[in-house]
């Protein structure tokens, strides 16, 4: 059997006794259990609203953010790191945060498998990992395939919004995006509500470049 490429690694790092207990009490409530058949979005959460779809959410905190920001907005977050999970489900307990659902699991698998076509007003891909080595690109997420992926499960008009700070990544998602019929790319000040990580704070400081780029779903004849 070929062995199948993935764009992640599992390097688990030491998970906290906050990030462990969150596990253990708050996952049962705010994760969602990987499906092989689509799940209904709209039984998620207290209310029908506007599902945005983070993929690789981190440790959590632009995402817990956002969630707080936009309480009129429903958020699926989707990360296979333990104490990244950890760590968000412990800051939704301690800020009583209702509008987010977390998948623990391989989120191409969680695409192809639980999520419904045209279901997503938008997806968020905020600094996935570059895979800067040339032999190590065909590890990188943003690929031909899984952008029409992603055009399958947004609806009409929805959005997808990547971040880099590097800048030959972007220069490549720019080229497999721009390869796509299934996308327009939206003006760079286009307005977006990604909070600046402290991360990314610093390296500005340090003088590193940030390229965000929106692309917006368009609509066929038939939809």
């Amino acid at each position: 059997m070929r062995r199948k490429i993935r764009s992640f690694v599992k390097r688990e790092g030491r998970t906290s006794k906050r990030q462990a207990n969150a596990v253990k009490e708050l996952l049962p409530k705010y994760g969602i259990n990987f499906s092989d058949t689509p799940i209904d979005l709209s039984k998620l959460f207290q209310y029908d609203a506007p599902v945005t779809l983070e993929i690789g959410f981190g440790m959590g905190d632009s995402l817990a953010q956002m969630a707080m920001n936009c309480p009129a907005t429903n958020f699926i977050g989707i990360e296979v790191h333990k104490p990244g999970v950890g760590s968000l489900l412990a800051t939704i307990g301690e800020n009583d945060i209702n509008n987010i659902r977390i998948f623990h699991f391989d989120a191409v698998e969680v695409l192809q498998k639980s999520i419904p076509d045209k279901s997503l007003d938008k997806v968020q891909i905020f600094f996935p990992d570059p895979w800067p080595k040339k032999r190590h690109h065909k590890r990188r997420l943003i690929q031909t395939d899984f952008v029409n992926l992603l055009a399958q499960k947004l609806k009409p008009g929805g959005q997808i919004h990547i971040a880099t700070d590097w800048k030959n990544y972007a220069e490549w998602i720019q080229e497999v995006m721009a390869n796509s019929s299934e996308f327009k790319r939206l003006p760079e000040d286009t307005p977006h509500q990604r909070p600046m990580t402290k991360f990314e704070k610093r390296g500005i400081d340090l003088g590193h470049g940030v390229w965000d780029m929106i692309y917006q779903r368009l609509s066929s004849e038939k939809e």
